[in-house]
């Protein structure tokens, strides 16, 4: 495979653009600043979760601050606290899962990035891990975030009835997500389905293991730790299904017609390396089409939650019609 450029490029806006302003457009509910709200509370809670050096092990320190300060757009974490709040329970309280999921994420993608798997340079306009260290270093860093995900989910504080009961079913839920029953499995069924024809059935699995299912998590885990009710975990449960999946198809669009300055990585890839997307298959109208359709069945879930659910209403927009 030809190596990319490894020139930085400027770094990517996390949630922005025009995708934000449509979702604003959806109601008087303001994404963006709700967004930039909740991004620095992730990302200062995150800088005081993380070790900021080590006499030893610092490479390895500097290596995971690397990927989890590389301008991520906090997706995962955002529907933790917002799915808690759409349960009418503030999402602060839930800040480690919230981080955990982070973590959790950004592992898949140091390791997603490596020369075995996608042999990327670049990730949101930056050098990627191991491009910034080695490969040796990429691995660990990737194995460190992913154990320190659970140290974190040992540390989340849920009260009222049944609550260490709750907490063992969102680690669960978590393990499973992340795991081969999951993101984990789902990677390899794309692997194994490269340069392959596959049916729909086939690559419906890949992409809600390989992405749907941690996203599903995390509003699902939002929804346990708060406490929410049987009905409300389940509303949110659809909604996470649903936009796990919208969110896949529309970042296998972005692979087709997204600027690559925008994005912060090579557009095209998806095609070049054979894999099973949805443009490929049912091509890029019919991919928008499905990705509308699996919105407007997620908001549809969100409709007894109320107004508290707005910003989970604005995200689904933004999923679906992102440029980054």
């Amino acid at each position: 495979m030809t190596k990319k450029t490894t020139k930085t490029i400027s770094k990517t806006s996390r949630i922005s653009g025009s995708a934000g302003i449509r979702a604003n457009q959806a109601g008087a509910f303001n994404l963006s600043s709700y967004l930039k709200k909740k991004q620095k509370e992730i990302d200062r809670a995150m800088t005081r979760a993380l070790p900021a050096k080590h006499d030893l092990i610092g490479q390895l320190v500097a290596a995971m601050r690397h990927s989890m300060f590389s301008g991520g757009k906090r997706l995962r974490p955002l529907l933790v606290l917002a799915a808690a709040e759409a349960c009418g329970k503030p999402g602060t309280g839930l800040m480690n899962a919230a981080l955990a999921m982070e973590c959790i994420h950004t592992y898949s993608l140091i390791h997603d990035d490596l020369p075995a798997m996608d042999n990327d340079d670049l990730r949101r306009g930056q050098p990627t891990c191991h491009i910034a260290f080695d490969e040796a270093t990429a691995i660990l860093a990737g194995d460190a975030l992913l154990t320190y995900a659970f140290e974190l989910m040992t540390k989340v504080k849920t009260n009222g009835s049944g609550a260490q009961k709750r907490l063992l079913e969102a680690i669960e839920l978590l393990t499973r997500a992340a795991g081969m029953n999951g993101m984990v499995g789902g990677q390899m069924a794309d692997l194994v389905c490269e340069k392959k024809a596959v049916d729909l059935p086939t690559l419906e699995y890949i992409h809600t293991h390989k992405t749907g299912h941690l996203i599903a998590a995390a509003c699902r885990m939002g929804a346990l730790l708060s406490g929410a009710t049987g009905k409300q975990v389940k509303a949110l449960t659809i909604y996470g299904e649903t936009m796990g999946l919208a969110f896949q198809i529309a970042d296998d669009i972005l692979n087709v017609v997204g600027d690559h300055a925008k994005m912060g990585k090579q557009a095209g890839t998806d095609e070049a390396r054979g894999k099973a997307t949805y443009p490929a298959l049912m091509g890029l109208n019919a991919s928008r089409d499905h990705a509308q359709a699996l919105m407007r069945k997620g908001l549809a879930a969100l409709q007894p939650l109320g107004p508290k659910a707005e910003p989970l209403r604005a995200l689904a927009h933004y999923i679906v019609e992102r440029e980054v």
